[in-house]
């Protein structure tokens, strides 16, 4: 017999895919202990098991991973090969579908004044508190992506408005934004994309106690202190509206000690993770206002499941020793707030739980 954990290990599904599949009565474990409720499989499952794993990537329907499964064993193969045919299909088919979209949607951007381009074009001298602006990099910098795939989002948007610049960065999991006061600026609105090396090189600048200059020219832009300064080229993209993107108000708020909850993430329970997936932490607000960690087997409807690595960043980038946790459904987003400084913050995405 093998354990649900080795079965996991061997199949390709995690453990939490194994429960979902057991309760749905596609996957059924030989024998349940009646006492621990632990789940225990005949060798001979592994390769229904490994089927089902291939079948859940290439996205096939439950109701048709069912008769697959339950058609597997047997002499007549007919079946499964229809199956299997139908949703090649249906993948086509929708791939078609979604070129086709997709080439609708390209030529309606083709046509479409981007109104961003006023934006960038114009030129801005201002000055920051230097340990403001620090600050606010420190804030926002882990959350700017790495993908080579989105150049868009490699860098920090400076959004200067008004007496205020917004520093604001996304990887599309997770999403950073802070502000610090500026002086000299007329009040119009002007948005840059400052790439990850200078902005690094802008935070490195910025370890002093007086004022810093900041000159946007254009597609350039230039950061002083004293007789130094990192200067460079801005992206040459726009930045999604990320105050579109801002979480809703109304969700469940919870204020947490950043160190016992650090601890708390790092040596509590993790959601085993699948290949390549992250180690997750399942969270909930207990009704008194308090945090805390799920359980694998825990199947509150309204736990939240969060990537684990993300959160302990977000936490860090706080810097604070008290923040604010605020869940609100499963699928909604998670936002991580300063008590202080309720501009200043993070919000992570939630990561789908199978069970």
């Amino acid at each position: 017999m093998r354990s649900i954990g080795e079965m996991a290990r061997d199949s390709g599904l995690g453990v939490s895919a194994l429960r979902f599949y057991d309760r749905a009565g596609v996957l059924v474990p030989a024998w349940v202990d009646p006492v621990s409720g632990y789940r225990w499989y005949e060798p001979e499952q592994l390769e229904e098991a490994r089927v089902l794993a291939r079948l859940r990537l290439a996205g096939m329907p439950l109701t048709d991973i069912r008769l697959v499964l339950a058609s597997w064993s047997g002499a007549d193969t007919g079946l499964v090969r229809k199956l299997l045919k139908a949703h090649l299909r249906r993948i086509e088919q929708g791939l078609s579908d979604a070129r086709s979209e997709f080439s609708a949607l390209q030529a309606l951007l083709d046509h479409r004044e981007n109104v961003m381009t006023s934006l960038r074009i114009a030129t801005v001298r201002l000055s920051i508190a230097a340990p403001e602006l620090a600050a606010a990099l420190d804030t926002v910098r882990f959350a700017a992506s790495t993908d080579p795939e989105l150049p868009m989002l490699g860098g920090v948007l400076f959004d200067i408005e008004r007496e205020s610049l917004h520093v604001v960065a996304t990887d599309r999991y997770r999403m950073a934004v802070a502000q610090a006061g500026v002086a000299g600026h007329d009040g119009s609105r002007v948005q840059v994309m400052v790439p990850a090396p200078l902005v690094d090189a802008m935070r490195a600048l910025s370890d002093g106690e007086g004022p810093v200059r900041l000159c946007v020219d254009g597609g350039r832009v230039t950061l002083e202190v004293g007789d130094r300064q990192a200067a460079g080229q801005c992206l040459d993209h726009d930045f999604p509206d990320y105050r579109r993107l801002l979480p809703a108000a109304g969700g469940r708020r919870a204020l947490v000690e950043v160190a016992a909850f650090r601890k708390a993430l790092e040596t509590g329970p993790v959601r085993a993770a699948e290949a390549g997936a992250p180690d997750l932490s399942v969270l909930r607000v207990e009704d008194g206002g308090m945090v805390t960690l799920c359980a694998d087997s825990d199947d509150d409807p309204n736990r939240v499941a969060v990537n684990r690595e993300f959160l302990l960043n977000a936490l860090a980038a706080g810097a604070r020793d008290r923040l604010f946790l605020e869940l609100g459904a499963p699928t909604a987003p998670i936002a991580i707030r300063r008590p202080d400084d309720e501009g200043t913050f993070s919000i992570l995405m939630p990561v789908r739980l199978e069970d």
